[in-house]
C-alpha cells in the first residue's frame, strides 16, 4: 500500500507551465555567485552542438553565464584567485555546460587518465541536484582534456573543517558511472570543456516546470585550492543546501529510458597437476542488465547472472584490531545504479552480502519528497549455510524529507536461508537546525533464527555535531548488541557500546600566508562491552587523543596526533585460547584458561604528510609507532604502522602508483619480533586513447607470526582450539609469501559497453621478497563483453 498511495501523492503535486525557448542570438544574463546572484534563469535553445571542447557555436553565445567564483578550501570567504566561468542552456534532450578556466599562476595538471582517476589533475565539478532537495546530487566531473569522473554525493553527516584533507564537504562516491558526454582542450589562458548531459541518463521530478540545485566546483591543483560557483560556507550542517538553482526547466524530454547490457563472460583457471600444469575452461557466462525509467523519477532495474569478474582485485588491507571486520566496497554496475538512496546509518544495507545472484531487481526513485528503493535477489546455493538452498534477499529502504535539511527514514531487510532467516528493522533521522547543528538518531532491531534458535536483539546511535567556521563538536554514542546481526548489512564489531567526544578549533591564514589553516583538537573515546555498559560496568577501552593538522601554502598537509591509551582484557577474543604448563603433580602438563592482563596501556605517536599533487608527482608518508597492544598474545608491544605512497606521472598517459604497507609488533619484554607484515604493491597504466588502457599490478603479502607465549605473565606457551582435531594444538608460527600479478587490457567507451581481456597469477616462495624460489599456485585467464543498448 506504501508504494501505490505515494505516487498518487506525487501526482497531485505536479504543475504546468509553457516552456520559453530562446533563440541562439539571445543576449546572455551573467549571474555572479560571489554577489549572491545564485538562482539561474536557464535559456532553452534548439538545436544541438558538436562535443568538442570549443565554446564557440552559437548557442554558447546566448547560453546564462555564471561567474564570480569564491574558495572554499583550506578557507572560506574568499574571492577565487583563478577565474571560472561557466555557461549553460538547455535543449529539447539535454543539459549543456561549458567552462572555460583561467590559469595565470602556473601551468594545467591534465593527464589521459581512466575513468573516475581525474583526482591528480585539474579538474571541476558539476553538482547536480535534479529533486533540489539539498541532500543529494549526482556528480559530473571532467579533467581539461575532457576525462570523465561521475558519482553521487549523499550528506548523512559532516567532517568537520579540521579534517585532514582541508575540505568541509562530504566526498563522492565514485562508484556509480553515468552516460554522458564531455571534451576539453587546453589553451592559452587555462582550460577550456564542454559538457553535455542527456536527460535520460536522470532522475528527476515529476512536473512540467523544474528547479534543480546546483554547484560547480573547480580543484586548482598549483595552489590545492578549492572554488565553488554559489559561495558556501565552512559553518554549516550542510554542503549541497548552499547550492544554487536552475530556475525554469520546462519541457525537458527523456523519450524512452530503456537501457539493456547483455554481458557475455569467459575464464580459463589454472592449477597444479600430477603432470605438469594444468587449465580447466569454464562455459562461457551470459547475463543481462536492465533498467527502465518508469516515470521521470522512478527507474526499475532487473539482473539475470550478473558478472563479478572484477577487473581489479581489492587491495590488501592493514587490520589495526583484529575484532574489525574490513570493509570492501561494491563495484558490480547493476547494485551501483541508485545505491545512494539504500544508503543507512551503520551500514545495515550491504549489497556485497549478496555474493553470486541469479536473478534480481530493484525499484528505486523519488516521489513527493520520499525517496523509495527496494532490492529483491536469488542467490546461488553454494552461498547458503546449507550449502543446498538459495538464500532470498529482499530489502526495502525509505526516506522523507522534512524541512529544508532533515530527513526521516526506515529500513527493512530479509534474508531467508532455507529453514534460517534474519530479519532487521531500523529507523532513523537527521535533524539539521540552526543551520550549524545536526543530530542523528537511530534505532533498530534484529530477529535470527539458526537451527531453530531464535535470537532478538537491538542497534541503537544518538549523535550531535556542530559544524563551525572555526569550532566544531561531535558527541556520539552508539550500542550494538552482541546478538545482532545483519545478514544484509554490514557491522564491523557487534557487541560493544562506544562513545566518541570530538572538540576541534581552526585558525585560519591570511590570504598567502605559509599556514592556511591550523586545527588543534582533543577526543574522548570509551568503549564497552555491550553488558558491562547495560549493568553501569567500567569501560573496556579508554582513549584519549590529541590532534594538530595544518594546510601550508601550495597545497601541503599534514597531521600530528598523540595516544594516550588502555585497553582492557577481552575474553570474548581469547575464548579459544589456552596456556599449557607444568603439571601440579610435577609430571606432564596441563591445559589451564587463558585469563590475560587485565590492562595494557599505551602511549601512541601518530604522522601523516602529504604532498601537494605537482604535475607529476605526488606522495604521502603515514606512521603510527610507540607502546601498543599486542593482540597476538595479549602483552604490550613495540608497535609500527607505516604506509608509503608515491604516484608518478611522467606523461600524460603513463601513471605508475607505489604503495608499501608495514605492520610490526616487537614484544617488549626481550625484543623479539611476534609478528610482521609487508604488503608492497605497484600499478603501472598506459592510457593508448581515452577509453583504452593497459594496466600491471604486482602485489607481495609477506606476513609472520612466531610461536606464541603468555608474554605478559608466565611465558607459557599458548594453545588454540582446532576444531578440526577437537583439542587445543600450539600455536606455532606461521609463514606465507604471496605475490600476485594482474594484466589487463580495457576497452570501455561508455559505461557499459566494455571489452575486458586479462589474467592473473598467485605464487609464493618459502621466503619474503627474495624472488628467487617463487612457485606458480594458480593462475587465470578472463574476458568479459558488454554492450550498452540505450533503447
Amino acid at each position: 500500500m506504501l508504494l501505490p498511495a505515494l505516487f498518487i501523492v506525487g501526482s497531485l503535486f505536479e504543475s504546468a507551465t509553457t516552456a520559453s525557448r530562446l533563440t541562439p542570438t539571445t543576449v546572455p544574463t551573467t549571474y555572479s555567485g560571489l554577489a549572491g546572484q545564485i538562482h539561474v534563469r536557464v535559456p532553452r535553445i534548439d538545436g544541438d552542438v558538436k562535443s568538442d571542447g570549443r565554446l564557440d557555436e552559437p548557442q554558447w553565445a546566448s547560453a546564462a553565464l555564471l561567474t564570480g567564483f569564491s574558495q572554499f578550501s583550506p578557507s572560506d570567504g574568499r574571492p577565487a584567485e583563478d577565474s571560472t566561468q561557466a555557461s549553460i542552456w538547455y535543449s529539447e534532450t539535454a543539459l549543456h555546460i561549458g567552462i572555460r578556466a583561467f590559469e595565470a599562476h602556473g601551468s594545467v595538471h591534465a593527464t589521459l587518465a581512466d575513468r573516475d582517476r581525474i583526482s591528480a589533475d585539474d579538474y571541476v565539478e558539476i553538482l547536480l541536484g535534479t529533486f533540489n532537495d539539498g541532500r543529494q546530487a549526482t556528480v559530473f566531473g571532467v579533467n581539461p582534456l575532457g576525462v570523465q569522473s561521475d558519482g553521487v554525493l549523499v550528506e548523512s553527516g559532516q567532517s568537520g573543517s579540521g579534517d585532514f584533507i582541508g575540505s568541509a564537504r562530504a566526498s563522492a562516491d565514485l562508484s556509480p558511472d553515468y552516460v554522458f558526454q564531455s571534451s576539453g582542450r587546453l589553451t592559452g589562458y587555462g582550460y577550456e570543456v564542454e559538457i553535455r548531459i542527456p536527460f535520460k541518463s536522470l532522475r528527476y521530478q515529476p512536473k512540467q516546470e523544474q528547479q534543480w540545485g546546483i554547484n560547480i566546483i573547480r580543484r586548482v591543483q598549483h595552489s590545492g585550492y578549492e572554488d565553488s560557483w554559489a559561495p558556501a560556507k565552512r559553518a554549516a550542517a550542510s554542503f549541497l543546501g548552499q547550492a544554487g538553482t536552475l530556475d525554469g526547466l520546462t519541457d525537458l524530454r527523456r523519450g524512452l529510458v530503456l537501457d539493456v547490457n547483455p554481458v557475455v563472460t569467459s575464464k580459463v583457471s589454472g592449477a597444479p597437476a600430477v603432470a605438469g600444469w594444468q587449465y580447466d575452461a569454464d562455459r562461457p557466462e551470459a547475463g543481462a542488465n536492465v533498467r527502465w525509467g518508469v516515470t521521470d523519477n522512478v527507474t526499475l532495474n532487473g539482473t539475470v547472472n550478473p558478472d563479478f569478474s572484477q577487473v581489479e582485485s581489492d587491495a590488501g588491507q592493514v587490520a589495526f584490531d583484529p575484532r574489525q571486520a574490513l570493509f570492501f566496497s561494491e563495484k558490480r554496475p547493476f547494485f551501483l545504479d541508485g545505491i545512494e538512496q539504500f544508503n543507512t546509518p551503520n551500514s545495515l544495507i550491504y549489497t556485497r552480502r549478496i555474493q553470486e545472484p541469479l536473478g534480481a531487481v530493484k525499484l528505486t526513485g523519488k516521489v513527493s519528497g520520499t525517496d523509495i528503493a527496494f532490492l529483491s535477489a536469488v542467490d546461488e546455493d553454494r552461498t547458503s549455510f546449507t550449502g543446498r538452498d538459495n538464500p532470498v534477499f529482499n530489502i526495502l529502504r525509505v526516506q522523507r524529507d522534512v524541512g529544508s535539511q532533515s530527513r526521516v527514514g526506515i529500513a527493512y531487510t530479509d534474508r531467508i536461508d532455507g529453514d534460517n532467516y534474519n530479519r532487521v528493522a531500523n529507523a532513523d533521522a537527521r535533524i539539521v537546525f540552526g543551520k550549524i547543528y545536526s543530530t542523528q538518531l537511530q534505532i533498530a532491531g534484529s530477529t535470527t533464527r539458526t537451527a531453530d534458535v531464535k535470537r532478538d536483539a537491538p542497534l541503537w546511535e544518538a549523535s550531535f555535531n556542530r559544524n563551525g567556521r572555526a569550532f566544531n563538536m561531535d558527541y556520539t554514542i552508539r550500542g550494538i548488541h552482541e546478538d545482532f546481526r545483519a545478514q544484509s548489512g554490514f557491522v564491523s564489531r557487534p557487541g560493544i557500546v562506544r562513545t566518541n567526544i570530538t572538540h576541534n578549533y581552526t585558525v585560519f591564514g591570511e590570504r598567502g600566508a605559509l599556514f592556511e589553516n591550523f586545527t588543534g583538537g582533543i577526543t574522548l573515546d570509551g568503549t564497552w562491552q555491550y553488558q558491562r555498559f547495560v549493568n553501569n560496568r567500567d569501560a573496556q577501552d579508554k582513549k584519549l587523543h590529541f590532534n594538530t593538522s595544518v594546510t601550508l601554502r601550495g597545497g601541503w598537509q599534514a597531521r600530528a596526533s598523540l595516544f594516550v591509551e588502555t585497553f582492557g582484557y577481552d575474553p570474548v577474543l581469547y575464548a579459544d585460547y589456552a596456556l599449557e604448563v607444568p603439571s601440579s603433580t610435577g609430571a606432564g602438563l596441563d591445559t589451564v584458561a587463558f585469563t590475560g592482563t587485565p590492562r595494557i596501556r599505551n602511549t601512541d605517536y601518530y604522522l601523516r604528510v602529504a604532498t601537494p599533487q605537482f604535475k607529476q608527482f605526488s606522495g604521502s608518508v603515514f606512521a603510527v609507532w610507540g607502546r601498543d597492544e599486542n593482540f597476538f598474545e595479549w602483552s604490550p608491544a613495540d608497535i609500527l604502522y607505516l604506509t608509503l605512497v608515491a604516484n608518478w606521472r611522467p606523461t600524460d598517459k603513463l601513471r605508475l602508483n607505489a604503495q608499501y604497507q608495514h605492520q610490526q609488533f616487537d614484544r617488549r619484554s626481550d625484543g623479539s619480533t611476534v609478528g610482521v607484515r609487508k604488503i608492497p604493491r605497484l600499478k603501472l597504466e598506459y592510457q593508448i586513447a581515452r577509453p583504452i588502457f593497459v594496466r600491471v599490478i604486482g602485489e607481495y603479502d609477506a606476513d609472520m607470526q612466531d610461536d606464541l607465549r603468555d608474554d605478559s605473565r608466565t611465558g607459557a606457551p599458548i594453545l588454540v582450539f582446532d576444531p578440526g582435531a577437537g583439542g587445543y594444538v600450539r600455536a606455532l608460527g606461521s609463514r606465507r609469501n604471496n605475490l600476485r600479478s594482474e594484466w589487463l587490457f580495457s576497452y570501455q567507451p561508455s559505461p557499459g559497453t566494455v571489452f575486458f581481456a586479462g589474467y592473473g597469477s598467485t605464487m609464493n616462495e618459502p621466503e619474503p621478497l627474495r624472488f628467487g624460489r617463487l612457485r606458480r599456485t594458480v593462475d587465470g585467464f578472463f574476458v568479459k563483453l558488454s554492450y550498452l543498448y540505450r533503447l
